[in-house]
């Protein structure tokens, strides 16, 4: 909710809304109460389920296929192969991702005071957006989501094999805490390096949109910058990291764990 409200605001009488992350919160918990620090939940919560099992059940069989073909075992993927593994499956999620997040965005730049998009449900967002709206800044999330698994997922192999040998002194399987942190640190890594693309993302897709509109990724990073400078696409960088490094540390160890009690 932060993030996305650090990210859409926009200068009024050449002053921000909010002068940080801190700020920002306690504006929300003053003017809108507790409730309005989660909207936008009940989307968050119906796709972030399918899009991390796409995520991770693409990655696993990108590297089982690069694996076979170049001799070796997944655990022992080269980098660039697990960084191949990780962008198609950054590719392959956006089916998910995109109309999840567009109706989150619309539910968390709503306003108390009746601001665009106010007292939509989330239901009732995806009615009015239509299939096609559902799927508006589609560019803008696979320039972010490709990018950040390419990133991630060799980066959290490494990491977690590292933690590994660091604690255990073996080069096997990494436990699972050691595959805790080396997601915690790799989803905190990989999502600071992709924060432009996530500012980007949230105007296109936020109902807020300004005057004229924005036309696409490239006119709406060029007026960015011309209206905010470059410190504007890495708005929302802090929230963003301290969100998306627990989600996925939690996330590939319960997916770590599953795979051990199943025998997988």
């Amino acid at each position: 909710m932060v993030k996305t409200r650090l990210q859409n605001q926009k200068p009024v009488n050449g002053r921000l809304p909010y002068a940080g992350g801190v700020d920002c919160f306690r504006q929300i918990v003053r003017q809108e109460g507790v409730r309005g620090l989660y909207r936008g939940l009940v989307p968050n919560l119906a796709g972030v389920t399918p899009e991390k099992a796409i995520k991770l059940a693409v990655n696993d069989i990108m590297r089982g296929i690069l694996s076979d073909r170049i001799g070796t075992t997944p655990d022992r993927l080269p980098v660039g192969y697990g960084a191949i593994a990780g962008a198609t499956a950054g590719l392959c999620q956006f089916v998910a991702t995109n109309p999840m997040e567009i109706v989150k965005i619309h539910m968390q730049v709503a306003t108390a005071s009746g601001g665009a998009g106010a007292g939509g449900s989330a239901l009732g967002i995806a009615r009015k957006l239509g299939f096609r709206g559902l799927y508006r800044g589609t560019a803008a999330t696979l320039l972010r989501d490709v990018p950040f698994s390419l990133l991630f997922f060799p980066l959290q192999a490494l990491l977690a094999q590292k933690a590994q040998w660091l604690v255990h002194g073996s080069r096997e399987k990494p436990a699972t805490l050691c595959v805790l942190a080396g997601s915690t640190v790799a989803g905190m890594v990989a999502a600071a390096a992709v924060t432009p693309a996530d500012v980007i993302k949230t105007r296109l897709q936020s109902s807020s949109q300004p005057e004229p509109a924005y036309r696409g990724v490239i006119d709406c990073a060029s007026r960015i910058m011309a209206a905010e400078g470059p410190r504007a696409f890495f708005k929302g960088t802090v929230p963003r990291c301290l969100t998306m490094a627990p989600l996925f540390g939690i996330a590939l160890m319960m997916y770590d764990m599953q795979q051990k009690i199943l025998g997988w």
